[in-house]
């Protein structure tokens, strides 16, 4: 009776630990323990030269123990351990008042405000060239190769001739940024859209040609809905690449708040742990960004019946 009972429960363990491993879990979890376990090495490995001239310019003997722990706590260390970055993070996050400008909340919200901005204005714009380059064939023929050529120009070149230009002109702030953004985050989803917008096959065009449907009526009906999954997926390349945009637009401006200024700092004085938390901190902006609009994609296209 008591061995039959607990039979189940012998045989459920290799059930649970199969799942785990034919899952996710486990293999995420791998990944990110050798990723961490190779960063600390790396770190003793840059860090070391630095601490034993430390130890020699001190005349002091140390231990291999003594040697690992300051090794990995340094206050400028070459590559910071993965610890000192956690910690910088929850220091500047949680210790301190968001209003705070020494606040990576404050930083990260005059970046992700610049961001929203291009963004949006860079997913309408990419919207109309798109709609425009699909019904006009002048526009296919003119305007799309400009488009792909401006992807040409490094964007630290052009960041800089945009901020003067603005700001001659009285425009500074959120907007020159948000421009910036908006330059990047334009182009895969101009480009998304005129394939999505073109996805529709010639017996569904010619269907909606002998239902007599105007060419407003076969885009909103037919050309509109198939674009959806195309668009979605640009707007989540576009996301991810309009922060970007707002971080290199921030640097060439001597700006005083938001990452890239918390980039450019770290890097003028030595703070090496405040500039990997920086790096961290856009990275989980950038996730949480392509996560929502990724949320969005599944609900749209939950309503409008097709399948995620």
């Amino acid at each position: 009776m008591s061995a039959a009972a607990e039979s189940p429960v012998v045989d459920s363990a290799p059930g649970v630990v199969s799942r785990l491993t034919a899952g996710k879990t486990v293999p995420i979890l791998v990944v990110v323990a050798a990723i961490i376990a190779i960063w600390y090495a790396f770190a003793v490995y840059l860090n070391a030269p630095g601490q034993i001239d430390a130890y020699e310019r001190a005349g002091e003997e140390w231990t291999a123990t003594q040697f690992l722990r300051d090794t990995l706590a340094q206050e400028r260390p070459v590559l910071p351990s993965p610890h000192q970055v956690v910690s910088e993070i929850w220091k500047t996050t949680f210790t301190i008042k968001p209003s705070s400008k020494r606040s990576l909340v404050y930083h990260g919200w005059v970046t992700l405000s610049a961001t929203l901005m291009g963004f949006a204005i860079g997913t309408l714009l990419g919207i109309l060239l798109a709609v425009g380059i699909v019904h006009h064939r002048a526009m296919d023929k003119s305007v799309m190769p400009w488009v792909i050529a401006s992807q040409t120009i490094p964007i630290l070149a052009i960041a800089p001739m945009i901020i003067v230009v603005l700001n001659a002109v009285g425009l500074s702030g959120l907007l020159p940024k948000a421009l910036i953004s908006t330059y990047l985050s334009f182009f895969p989803v101009v480009v998304g859209m005129v394939k999505g917008l073109r996805s529709p096959e010639a017996i569904q065009l010619d269907l909606m040609h002998t239902y007599n449907a105007s060419g407003f009526q076969t885009f909103w009906k037919l050309r509109w809905p198939s674009a959806m999954p195309y668009l979605f997926t640009s707007m989540k390349i576009a996301v991810a690449i309009s922060l970007v945009g707002a971080i290199v637009g921030e640097m060439p401006t001597g700006a005083v708040a938001g990452l890239g200024a918390r980039l450019l700092a770290g890097s003028y004085y030595g703070q090496t742990i405040q500039i990997w938390s920086a790096l961290f901190a856009a990275a989980a902006i950038a996730a949480t960004l392509v996560a929502i609009v990724g949320i969005a994609h599944r609900l749209v296209l939950k309503r409008m019946g097709m399948a995620a």
